[in-house]
């Protein structure tokens, strides 16, 4: 009897998915075990490893400096990306204005184009200004970039809204502001936070930008670069899996607050409805 060829597909599709996860995350397993390996960067396979490269990370000055300033760019850009980035989702979403349609297509433009023409055209923008390099242009070069995310997360969240519940909050008598906070800002909690998180971890990981607009003061992204022009230290390979667990940590968050979002309509659901007239 002829065997089904579809029978043997699975195992060809399982010995795929192997391949495509082993390259995507095998380099990133090789970085933490190097970043325990007592020989270093050198030497293979891995032994004696120990946790001294990260001891002498922790002593590292120039590095955790960076590290604060690239926390405190990614804080500022959150702000600034989400305090404009909101009101042109809203925009967006329940405005009309001239150019709405061009708007609506270039949204993504800043994320688009190039770091380096970004960068370049912020820095000539800057001297104009006569602004000098520093982490405040890095700042507004994070922010200028970054609010697309933000716009366009809510606006995405806004075409999924039921604009029902904002006109029963204006028929039992509240106002426009009462409705936006009580009503429409709550359902867009969760695109928000994400936005956020997304924000955050792409200015932290930014280099093209800051490359142009940095002064004096290292972000964490240009500290590595311009060590690993004189080779490759234990020291990079701690610092990395350092930010890749942080990463994940930020990743299962954002499940976590996704499940807890979509289970909640169920939760509701699942209570006993309250007859009025039992109230009495």
């Amino acid at each position: 009897m002829r065997r089904n060829s579809y029978d043997t597909s699975p195992r060809w599709l399982a010995l795929y998915a192997v391949v495509v996860f082993a390259f995507l995350y095998l380099p990133i397993i090789m970085l933490v075990v190097y970043s325990l390996n007592g020989q270093g960067v050198g030497g293979f396979p891995p032994h004696d490893f120990t946790l001294n490269w990260y001891r002498l990370l922790f002593q590292d000055d120039a590095i955790w400096s960076s590290v604060l300033n690239s926390v405190l760019v990614a804080l500022a850009t959150v702000l600034i990306a989400l305090a404009l980035g909101i009101p042109a989702g809203l925009a967006l979403d329940r405005a009309s204005f001239p150019g709405k349609g061009i708007f609506r297509r270039l949204v993504l433009l800043p994320l688009v184009l190039p770091g380096i023409i970004t960068g370049l055209s912020l820095l000539m923008l800057f001297r104009d200004a006569d602004l000098k390099p520093s982490l405040v242009t890095v700042i507004l070069g994070h922010g200028t970039a970054l609010i697309s995310v933000a716009t366009t997360e809510v606006f995405a969240e806004l075409q999924k809204f039921d604009r029902a519940q904002e006109e029963a909050s204006v028929d039992l008598g509240a106002n426009y502001w009462q409705t936006f906070w009580r009503v429409t800002l709550p359902n867009l909690k969760l695109s928000i936070i994400g936005a956020a998180l997304l924000i955050f971890t792409l200015s932290m990981d930014e280099i093209a930008v800051s490359f142009f607009l940095i002064g004096r003061d290292n972000t964490l992204p240009l500290e590595i670069w311009g060590r690993l022009r004189r080779g490759i230290t234990p020291e990079i390979n701690a610092i990395s899996t350092i930010i890749f667990v942080f990463s994940l940590c930020a990743i299962i968050l954002w499940y976590r607050l996704s499940a807890l979002h979509q289970t909640q309509p169920e939760l509701a659901e699942a209570l006993p409805r309250i007859n009025p007239s039992e109230t009495y």
